[in-house]
């Protein structure tokens, strides 16, 4: 099993971040790529082919203004990490990423801070922009077997990741309810060690 070294890549995700009315977001999708882990993908790269998928616990975020960044400080939680033997994902039902076998669990192990840069320096100001970073500590890991190979992600990841995310400033349409606002993002991350 190949154990990744600290401040190595560790993996590339794409999802979705979606809020509620009240408030409360959550985040899901895919991973793109997952250390020494392959293959992810059934046929041609997507979500509805992806075996690696992700789901966060819901959470709010503090909003901060300053100038023409729009800040949101997002409370510390968890998302797990799902092995989908039969992939399944379909970003018009968020909860098909939280399917099949977990495999590992991670908790943010501070407040993350997202950054919306705008063109001016009003909140109604159309973003240009949406950056953010957080770190993530391994609290779960179930070793599993796939394509042939033993994995483990404690063995992989050794005590988690800092991920640096980017995320459109364009809502998608969406259908899901009770979300009203959809917004792709993508991150990469770095192996703690």
């Amino acid at each position: 099993m190949a154990s990744l070294l600290p401040a190595e890549l560790a993996w590339y995700v794409t999802g979705r971040f979606y809020a509620a009315p009240d408030g409360a977001m959550a985040d899901y999708g895919y991973f793109l790529h997952l250390g020494p882990i392959a293959p992810l993908f059934t046929g041609t790269p997507g979500e509805a082919s992806a075996h690696f998928t992700f789901a966060a616990q819901p959470f709010t975020a503090t909003p901060v203004s300053n100038g023409a960044l729009q800040l949101g400080m997002d409370a510390v939680g968890d998302f797990s990490v799902y092995l989908q033997r039969e992939p399944a994902g379909d970003f018009d039902h968020p909860e098909s990423f939280a399917r099949g076998e977990r495999i590992a669990t991670f908790r943010r192990s501070c407040v993350v801070l997202g950054t919306t840069v705008h063109t001016a320096a009003a909140a109604h100001a159309p973003g240009l922009i949406a950056l953010n970073a957080f770190t993530a500590r391994l609290v779960e890991s179930v070793p599993f077997t796939w394509a042939g190979r033993d994995h483990d992600l404690s063995q992989i990841l050794g005590r988690g990741v800092t991920q640096f995310g980017t995320a459109a400033t364009a809502a998608v349409p969406t259908a899901t309810r009770p979300h009203d606002v959809v917004l792709p993002f993508s991150g990469s991350a770095i192996a703690l060690g």
